[in-house]
This record gives structure tokens, sequence and C-alpha cells, in this order.
């Protein structure tokens, strides 16, 4: 029986093992996913060493696991971020499919009123979505706990009515109001969003964040992170069978 995992840190919010446990069922595959949750990064070594089916990569490593591997896929070297590992002529290959599972799960819902983008938070998730939407070619402007003095970064703080006004997509790419810690949002003025608004939450548990609660209060369509879990890891499946 073929092995697969994730490696995270706190990893019973995750649906990974969950969904693949039901993909592998229900096209009879034999074959099993496991968490492996590390205290620190350093621990992944001895994961790379037993050289599994593969794995993916969530909070807090995905920038940080890149040194361990032996070679990066050029996307996700460009990103900066790998959220699966493939395993072929004995090397540890990092591939980012999160860029991807975002892309898919956004196409059905972007109009031309989506030319701004407000990106809360800048880890390897964030780093995926920015790079998908530059590609589109939409203007990205970054937004975290505090204003880093580079272009396009913001604090929470800084985010105004006009700024809303002029960025109609938001997406949250951190954890802020994912369970169990669900009474938590990013905060913003939330009065000047509208129907033209996209609001995105990574997050998909809670299925609804109290972030994209308030943004559907104000008539904002919304979309939460289900959609792009279930097309980065049909990616990651076709990587890893290659």
């Amino acid at each position: 029986m073929k092995q697969y995992g994730l490696i995270g840190k706190s990893l019973s919010h995750s649906f990974s093992p969950l969904f693949f446990k039901q993909f592998f069922e229900k096209n009879n595959i034999s074959a099993e996913y496991k968490a492996y949750e590390i205290e620190t990064i350093e621990e992944v070594t001895k994961l790379l060493s037993q050289k599994i089916g593969g794995y993916n990569v969530t909070i807090p490593y995905k920038e940080s696991i890149l040194p361990f591997l032996d070679e990066i896929d050029p996307i996700a070297k460009e990103i900066g971020a790998v959220n699966t590992i493939v395993f072929k002529n004995n090397k540890s290959i990092g591939y980012n499919t999160d860029a991807f599972g975002f892309k898919q799960s956004i196409k059905p819902f972007l109009t031309n009123k989506h030319d701004c983008a407000l990106i809360f938070g800048t880890g390897g998730a964030a780093k995926a979505v920015a790079f998908v939407l530059k590609e589109i070619g939409i203007k990205v402007l970054y937004v975290s706990r505090q204003a880093s003095g580079i272009k396009n970064h913001f604090a929470y703080t800084d985010v105004n009515e006009n700024m809303l006004n002029a960025c109609k997509l938001l997406v949250n790419c951190t954890p802020l109001g994912m369970f169990p810690k669900t009474e938590i949002s990013v905060d913003i003025p939330f009065d000047a969003l509208g129907k033209e608004h996209l609001v995105i939450d990574l997050i998909y548990n809670p299925e609804k964040t109290l972030f994209l609660e308030r943004a559907q209060n104000h008539q904002a369509t919304i979309l939460n992170g289900a959609s792009m879990l279930k097309e980065q890891a049909l990616e990651s499946w076709r990587l890893w069978n290659l």
C-alpha cells in the first residue's frame, strides 16, 4: 500500500487526510494518507528520508522547507513556497499546487471589476495567491499586522473605505478565524463592501468564517477555501503519479 502524507505543525483542523481517504475509496486506490505533525522544520529531514509516495506541506513550513529539498520546480521557486513534495530518481522535488488550486477556484467568479486585490497575510499561501493574481494582470496590495515600508505593503489599520472602493477583490491568507478560534476575523471597514466585491477566505474550517459572514452581510460575493483545497490536492495527486 502506497503511503502519502501531510507535513505541518497543528493538523487537527486539516481536511486533507479525509479528502484523500474518500478519494482513495471512491477510486478503489490502495493507498494511505497520514498527518505528520512536527514541532520544528529540522524534523522534516527524517520524513524526507522515508521517500514515500509524496507529501503535502502546510502552515507554517511552506517557505522554510525549501532548503531541505533537493530540487525546486521553477514556479515554486518564483513563488517562494512549496506545498507538494514529489520523490523522483531518489530526489525530493518541491512543487506549488496552491497556485493552481487558487486559479481554478476563482475562475468562475472574476469580473472586469476585479482589477485590484487586497491580500491579507504574507506567508506561503499569500505568495501563491499573489503569483496567480499578478499572472492574470490584477494589481496586488499586501496587508499584514505591520506595514513593512515596502511599496504596496500596508497594515490592517491602513485599510480604509477608499482602498476598499478601489480594490474589489479581498483574499484572506491568514489563519485568523480558523477552527477552533472561529470568533476572530480580519478587521476592516466592512461597511465599505458591496455587491461588486468578491471576498475569499482560504480557510475552509469553518465553512463560513466570521470574515466571510461579515462580508456577506454587506452583499459581497463570498468564497471559502474548500474548492482550492480540492483542486490543489488533485494536482498534487497528478504530480505524484507522473
